[in-house]
Formats: structure tokens, C-alpha cells, sequence
């Protein structure tokens, strides 16, 4: 009986030191991502700006527009830049818009009626207009397509869906589909934020003197 005691003694003493060097291991790999979490730096934040001026916009209206957040795809859904090589979507690594794209692009399209001062009103759910009309918009592309292989660049695509809605009927009175291309040199998060910025340029003021003309 004693040398029974003796070998569970033993495998019990054991399986209390393997357990321990387990803890031990979890311990320095948990350390190990935390620091490199609290030293890695930040993702580079680029700024959609759109356009600067549209003070020649014309074709004013009276009515108040509600501009919700635009619909998009979850792979657009996000604060991440989408690239497009071939069938295959990915992401700049270490890049980032300011906020989650259809929040961006929603501010840029209230920014834009304002410029144009044209509008009576127009702001986001919540803030208490008298509401006309709705702008429904939907994000169907927005990225860099890369060109062919071997190729020196590829081209920054915005393509944006709008409806515009009467409030008080729930009636579809206009649709029209903005697309923008723009060739860009460099395939890098800089070069095609550039790119993005000038077609959403171009997609914004057509749609803010499109809109205008429909309420």
C-alpha cells in the first residue's frame, strides 16, 4: 500500500508542475500580446473630404430633406479602404477612414446641400425637421480597383444609388445611379484616398444638383 501511495504522490506532484510551466506559458504569451497592443501604433486615419465649393450649383429648393446614413454591403460597412485585385476584396493594412464609410459619406452629403446654399433645410434623423422629402442612398462601390498584372495602376470607383422620397406619400418620385472613376498611379492607402476624394467630388455634385431639381 505504501509504494501505491507513493507512485500517486508522485504523478500528482507531476501533473501540479506541468500545470503550473501551462500557466506559466499562458502568462507570457497573454503579456506578449498586450504589450505588443499597447506599442503598436495607431492605423493611419485619411479624411473623405468632398467637395470644397458648389456655390454654382443651381436650382434652389423649399423643401426640408432628411439625408439618412446610405445602405452599403458589410465589406463596405466599415472604417477600412477596400481594394479590389482581380475577384479577391481586401483591405489597406494600417488604414482607416475617420469613421465607418456610410457615416462619412452621410456627413459629406449634408456638407454638400449646405455649401450649395440652395436648400431650405437638410440634416439626419432625429434633429427635428419638418420633413419633404428623404434621400435613400446606397454605397455600391468605394475603393481602388487594381488594374491588370503587371500594370502600373488602377482606378478609385464611387458609384452611389439615390432615391428620392416623398415623406408624406412614401412615393418613389426620382432614381438615378452616380458613378465616378478615377485613374490612380500608386497602389497605396494615400495615393487612392486621393483618388476617392476626387470622384466623390464628382458623384457629390451631381447628386446635390440632381436632388435639388427633384423636391
Amino acid at each position: 500500500m505504501g509504494q501505491v501511495r507513493t507512485m500517486v504522490t508522485s504523478n500528482s506532484s507531476r501533473f501540479r508542475s506541468l500545470s503550473a510551466v501551462a500557466a506559466l506559458l499562458s502568462l507570457f504569451t497573454l503579456s506578449g500580446c498586450v504589450s505588443s497592443l499597447l506599442t503598436a501604433p495607431p492605423p493611419n486615419t485619411y479624411e473623405l473630404t468632398g467637395p470644397a465649393d458648389l456655390k454654382n450649383v443651381r436650382g434652389g429648393s423649399s423643401a426640408q430633406i432628411l439625408v439618412p446614413s446610405p445602405s452599403a454591403l458589410k465589406i463596405l460597412d466599415s472604417q477600412r479602404i477596400a481594394v479590389t485585385r482581380g475577384a479577391l476584396v481586401a483591405y489597406y493594412p494600417n488604414a482607416q477612414y475617420a469613421d465607418t464609410l456610410p457615416r462619412v459619406v452621410q456627413a459629406r452629403i449634408i456638407e454638400a446641400f449646405e455649401k450649395t446654399k440652395q436648400a431650405r433645410a437638410v440634416g439626419r434623423p432625429g434633429e427635428g425637421l419638418s420633413i419633404d422629402y428623404q434621400l435613400l442612398t446606397d454605397i455600391r462601390s468605394f475603393g481602388y480597383q487594381a488594374g491588370a498584372t503587371g500594370s502600373a495602376g488602377g482606378t478609385a470607383v464611387v458609384e452611389i444609388s439615390s432615391r428620392m422620397m416623398n415623406d408624406r406619400t412614401g412615393r418613389v418620385v426620382a432614381f438615378r445611379v452616380f458613378r465616378a472613376e478615377v485613374p490612380v498611379l500608386a497602389d497605396d492607402a494615400p495615393s487612392v484616398v486621393a483618388g476617392l476624394n476626387v470622384a466623390l467630388d464628382q458623384v457629390l455634385r451631381e447628386l446635390v444638383t440632381w436632388s435639388l431639381g427633384k423636391t
